[in-house]
């Protein structure tokens, strides 16, 4: 199994999801994150007193699926992802140890 994180512009997420979605993946998680992606427009970036530089709001997604279905989600984030900049984000792969579901008590 493996873990999938991605990190893109806001504006990207919503077909995304249901992308992913749609296509059979269904262990996702967003994150609301600050981050140095180039931004899009201007009115996208706030400054940040703590970082001392300009900041965007970005989202972290993640991705759980079988090692079999990677190279199909990282194409999917790729496309739907796309901004027309070359740095439009991130992608990271890693392995999972170890899946254990939360169920309820017998």
């Amino acid at each position: 199994m493996k873990q999938i994180k991605a990190f893109i512009h806001r504006n990207r997420v919503s077909d995304l999801i249901h992308s992913l979605e749609a296509a059979g993946f269904h262990q996702l998680s967003l994150i609301d994150v600050k981050g140095l992606l180039r931004a899009l427009r201007a009115r996208e970036q706030e400054y940040s007193v703590e970082l001392g530089d300009k900041v965007i709001s970005e989202v972290q997604i993640e991705v759980f699926c079988e090692d079999a279905d990677v190279g199909r989600a990282v194409d999917m984030i790729r496309s739907l992802g796309r901004t027309g900049h070359s740095d439009a984000g991130w992608i990271y792969v890693s392995p999972i140890e170890q899946s254990i579901p939360i169920s309820k008590a017998s």
